[in-house]
């Protein structure tokens, strides 16, 4: 079994209303939090090695970096590969910002994209305006409804009824 499934059943198979779900995921949160802290100090300077040297790094159970690793993986200039990672695997956690801060307000991860750090990164304005991108990007708005004696929307120029309303 890989070691992303492991993490996978072991950490979605935790019930967090239950007090050991709780502790799982407010430890791995907590964890989380430090990395992020870490690595936005100097969102230029590449953080690489094998799995096993930044768990250590890190002082994260391998487990839990695994777990950090499928959550960053979408925000990464170079993807990972995670689905085939071992402890020995060479990994990189260069990621692109926007997509990182994007990534974390989608997730409502707001003890992530509030860090602090971020002010180094992006300005108060750019963060509101890339809040605002990722929340909108989720709002479903739709079409206004054809009346039955409106236009047709498809430009044939007849009544919806006489048209494509006409069942």
């Amino acid at each position: 079994m890989s070691l992303l499934t492991e993490w996978r059943e072991h950490a979605y198979g935790l019930d967090d209303r239950t007090p050991e779900g709780k502790d799982f995921w407010f430890n791995y949160f907590q964890r989380e939090k430090g990395i992020y802290e870490q690595i936005l100090e100097d969102p230029k300077k590449e953080v690489k090695g094998t799995v096993k040297e930044l768990s250590e790094r890190f002082d994260m159970p391998l487990e839990l970096m695994v777990g950090f690793l499928d959550g960053i993986e979408d925000s990464l200039i170079k993807p990972n590969n995670v689905d085939d990672i071992t402890e020995d695997s060479e990994v990189s956690l260069l990621y692109d910002p926007e997509k990182l801060y994007m990534n974390m307000v989608g997730c409502n991860a707001e003890w992530l994209y509030t860090l602090p750090q971020w002010d180094k990164i992006f300005s108060e304005e750019k963060r509101k305006e890339l809040y605002k991108t990722e929340k909108s990007s989720k709002t479903i708005v739709k079409p206004p409804k054809v009346g039955r004696n409106d236009p047709c929307p498809c430009g044939s120029g007849k009544k919806y009824k006489k048209c494509c309303g006409a069942v």
